[in-house]
């Protein structure tokens, strides 16, 4: 395993961290310990998870995936060898505190007590923001995006976040603060607040980033290394739309596309294409395409996170083993020319 430092603290987080979205919906206890188990045997000290957990989210399986985590926890006594991310939701949510979450103090006070107790632990080692509070340009609304808000808003709502985090760091609950789902403006200005009044610093931003998704760069990537915020990359595979299982509509008994029923933004005709091609490029190479969508996030020098999820044994040992691909400059030169091709698949 690899690992890298999480932003300006001093944690090392192995390269590839283990996703946990799909416990307790499509994986059970048993086997999200298994997978937990078998992860750390190879090295892996990150975890990341949330409270909205298991997805596809419903309010049944709201806070599962927490739970499966803190029984492990339990049953094995590791919780201090594990370096643990979580999210408190933002909006949109029905089931959650009543409709009205959103991303403020009340709400990340009462997320946090919720997800500790879920957790049986009494810290959260990175502590993350889901989504923002204003509209925002990603999960699928990116072509459509036009941004409206008032910044003297959002920026009276950052201040009270971090003074939020600020508390919950002194008080020992949480270590350290992080984005997902933001975009350039919102990262530069938490970090602008925080720097400040001295409030806790942002370390990362969770992202998606893959060869069908790279809208982190060029701009998201320049912030991630010149501010050393971390980019944790989530959907490194299009949510497994890389591997082919879901071309031309096709939805395997028990996958995530075949069991979630909100809009499939990634399945988009110029996708499909993008997906053939990229396996096209795998097969020239002689690699798994899902190894080798794998190994191209790992090289990325903005990239310190890849976040990987398995619904089985057999893909979890072959998504870590990624960790030991290295591509050719062949591979890496048809990779670039497809990214002409295909700039943004969905």
């Amino acid at each position: 395993m690899k690992y890298k430092k999480l932003g300006r603290t001093d944690l090392d987080v192995s390269l590839i961290c283990l996703g946990t979205m799909t416990w307790g919906r499509q994986n059970t206890l048993e086997e999200a310990h298994s997978q937990m188990d078998y992860s750390v045997e190879q090295g892996i000290n990150f975890f990341d998870t949330a409270e909205m957990y298991a997805v596809p989210p419903t309010p049944e399986t709201y806070g599962k995936t927490e739970t499966i985590i803190g029984e492990w926890f339990a049953k094995t006594g590791k919780r201090q060898d594990i370096i643990l991310a979580s999210k408190v939701v933002g909006s949109g949510i029905p089931w959650v505190r009543e409709g009205k979450s959103k991303i403020d103090r009340k709400n990340i006070l009462e997320a946090v007590e919720g997800s500790l107790k879920r957790l049986q632990t009494d810290y959260i080692d990175l502590y993350q923001l889901h989504w923002p509070n204003r509209e925002f340009y990603h999960f699928g609304q990116y072509w459509g995006y036009n941004p409206n808000f008032s910044a003297k808003e959002q920026e009276e709502n950052f201040f009270e976040v971090l003074e939020t985090l600020d508390e919950l760091v002194k008080d020992g609950k949480i270590r350290h603060a992080g984005l997902s789902n933001e975009s350039a403006w919102g990262a530069m200005k938490y970090l602008q607040l925080s720097e400040k009044h001295g409030l806790p610093r942002m370390v990362s931003i969770q992202n998606e980033y893959s060869l069908l998704y790279r809208l982190f760069e060029p701009d998201m990537a320049e912030i991630a290394l010149s501010e050393d915020i971390s980019l944790l990359a989530y959907s490194p595979l299009g949510g497994g739309m890389i591997s082919g299982k879901y071309l031309d509509g096709v939805r395997p008994p028990g996958t995530r596309w075949a069991i979630d029923k909100r809009p499939l933004h990634r399945d988009t005709p110029q996708a499909n294409d993008a997906v053939r091609a990229y396996i096209a490029v795998a097969e020239k190479h002689g690699l798994d395409v899902c190894q080798m969508a794998l190994a191209f996030v790992n090289m990325q020098p903005f990239v310190t996170v890849n976040i990987i999820g398995a619904t089985s044994m057999e893909q979890l040992k072959s998504d870590i083993a990624s960790i030991d691909i290295t591509l050719s400059q062949a591979c890496i030169n048809d990779i670039a020319a497809l990214r002409k091709k295909f700039p943004m698949a969905y």
